[in-house]
């Protein structure tokens, strides 16, 4: 069974190493190279595990990072000690990758202010109002809570696959089974309902077989991009946690596409 995932919030690994770099609340002019490469290749061994076309730019941006790590493990000549703690003999290794950061992070501010002006500019009509409220549509959700986005929910899948592999057992049978993403998004739901409509992340993930695991973690974005669930976390680093919304029978379900 094959199950392709498109996500848009997936703008390219500038803008993952943005999103750590906030996260770990890291100076981006003084960036710790070894922390920062650490959490960015957990987030790309959980994209591998999706099998996510978009992987391959991420790769080239780790491999980067690895180059400037090792570079600036590289020997400190005598004499040179009293200058930065991470100086090299030779410019900063890591001053080309800031620059782009920092050029990345100038054109995402003004992508973001460019959209609040055409949202202010979708306000203003040149023709009386008419009644729409017809054609009004139902409130919607948002598919991640303001504290929430997609690499949050990589890293905790991550977790938990790390996670299994230290309870796996060195030799075991593995009798394979095939579960589609449809079944598993009524076993979440089924799941939600038993605890009251809300559940923790790893909770929704009791199984050893890494098939089901990433089968039930893309049915969580299924049913995230259907407004049937939302992810919400108090903190940064904290919980998830999954809430569910719509509690009657998912008919749109039924006719649910798993190669779209």
């Amino acid at each position: 069974m094959s199950y392709e995932v498109k996500l848009d919030a997936f703008t390219g690994p500038l803008d993952l190493l943005l999103h750590l770099i906030h996260r770990l609340e890291i100076d981006i002019y003084d960036i710790p190279m070894a922390e920062l490469t650490a959490q960015y290749i957990d987030h790309i061994h959980a994209m591998q595990e999706l099998e996510l076309n978009e992987a391959s730019e991420y790769l080239v941006m780790a491999a980067t990072l690895l180059a400037i790590k090792s570079r600036m493990l590289l020997p400190i000549h005598e004499g040179e000690m009293e200058d930065a703690e991470f100086e090299v003999d030779g410019p900063d290794p890591r001053e080309e990758l800031v620059n782009k950061l920092i050029e990345y992070k100038r054109y995402k501010e003004a992508a973001y202010e460019l959209k609040n002006l055409e949202s202010d500019r979708a306000l203003v009509f040149t023709r009386p109002p008419s009644d729409l409220s017809e054609y009004a549509p139902d409130e919607q959700l948002a598919l991640f809570d303001t504290n929430v986005n997609v690499y949050d929910m990589l890293g905790a899948l991550q977790k938990i696959l790390r996670r299994k592999q230290l309870k796996k057992p060195l030799t075991t049978r593995i009798a394979r089974q095939e579960i589609s993403v449809k079944d598993q998004m009524f076993a979440v739901v089924d799941t939600l309902k038993g605890r009251g409509g809300k559940s923790s992340f790893d909770e929704l993930f009791p199984y050893e077989d890494k098939s089901t695991i990433i089968v039930t973690f893309l049915s969580i974005l299924e049913l995230m991009k259907r407004q049937v669930v939302s992810v919400e976390q108090q903190n940064n680093f904290e919980e998830l946690f999954v809430i569910l919304h719509k509690e009657e029978p998912l008919d749109e379900l039924e006719h649910f596409d798993e190669q779209n």
